[in-house]
């Protein structure tokens, strides 16, 4: 009878707690640097949602080792509401490139809000670069193995597990060069030191729109807003492979159901609304939402899946 009571008391409380949710400022931390896509879409998603909210959103800029240091704020902050964290593809890429060895569990350490917005990446090449679609740099690629090298942002990052199920997939052999971020790499990419980029198409389209390197395919199945001009991968005379980066917006595990709820619901509002639905088009991006256990599926899926190609390629962390 007194666990009874002690359950009831618990239940009782948290229902009080999501009842008045939120009441003091919203901490939402950004494993990244200011300035990129990942710290652009998560201001525009959470200006809107603190409005209905009726509480500041304080964004916090937590940059390092590969978004581990962000993650593992949130990921030890109290379970109340009051902490969240925006994630990408890297997280699920950690779950098996630092295996045991993290602060804390990608999985079991969070509770999973909403899928924000999924972004299919690019791949171009360099303007010297022979090969003008897919199909070309393909065969290419298996007449002189070995010497088309591709740049990354970094080991682990999804440009270069793309770019790895892309070799995977195709059986062509090219060398990695990781670079410290996007804008290294791309200036590789322009400077001839590299080949091949793959990237977001909001960082790269600029550039292919000015001349100073070549698009020649999207991983995806159909043709992306704001890069519409860029062939699939399938167009461009490739397989089918469909491969982006995404954010995905968690809280603490522990955090009541009730408060995962309203989050992952004033997020969808905002997400699916047509205002924003246009901002993404014009960033090359699909919108997310959806519910917490539809992000927690997308989570588990996307660890599975990049877990096969860095098992595969025999990739290491840094």
């Amino acid at each position: 009878m007194k666990r009874l009571l002690i359950a009831a008391a618990l239940c009782a409380a948290t229902a009080v707690q999501a009842q008045t949710y939120p009441s003091k400022p919203i901490r939402w931390v950004i494993p990244y640097t200011p300035g990129g896509i990942t710290d652009n879409v998560t201001r525009m998603v959470t200006a809107e949602m603190q409005k209905t909210l009726g509480q500041p959103i304080v964004i916090e800029n937590k940059p390092g080792a590969n978004s581990i240091i962000g993650a593992d704020l949130v990921a030890k902050a109290a379970p109340d509401g009051y902490s969240v964290v925006t994630v990408i593809a890297a997280h699920a890429a950690n779950a098996t490139l630092y295996q045991n060895k993290l602060p804390f569990d990608p999985v079991k350490s969070f509770a999973p809000v909403s899928l924000a917005v999924v972004a299919p990446l690019i791949l171009t090449v360099n303007n010297n670069f022979a090969p003008k679609n897919v199909k070309e740099l393909i065969d290419y690629a298996k007449k002189y193995p070995g010497k088309i090298s591709f740049g990354s942002s970094g080991i682990g990052a999804a440009a270069h597990l793309t770019t790895e199920l892309f070799k995977q997939t195709t059986g062509v052999d090219m060398v990695h060069i990781p670079y410290k971020g996007t804008a290294p790499a791309l200036a590789g990419l322009m400077g001839t030191d590299i080949q091949v980029l793959v990237d977001v198409p909001s960082t790269l389209m600029p550039h292919v729109r000015g001349g100073k390197v070549r698009a020649i395919a999207m991983f995806s199945a159909q043709r992306v807003p704001g890069a519409q001009e860029v062939p699939t991968i399938v167009e461009s005379g490739g397989p089918l492979i469909e491969a982006s980066t995404w954010l995905l917006f968690l809280a603490p595990a522990g955090t009541p159901k009730a408060i995962v709820d309203r989050l992952s619901q004033e997020a969808s509002k905002v997400i699916q609304s047509p205002e924003m639905r246009a901002r993404f088009d014009q960033l090359g991006i699909f919108p997310g939402g959806g519910t917490p256990e539809q992000a927690s599926k997308f989570l588990a899926d996307e660890i599975a899946k990049w877990s096969k190609v860095i098992t595969t390629a025999g990739v290491k962390a840094e």
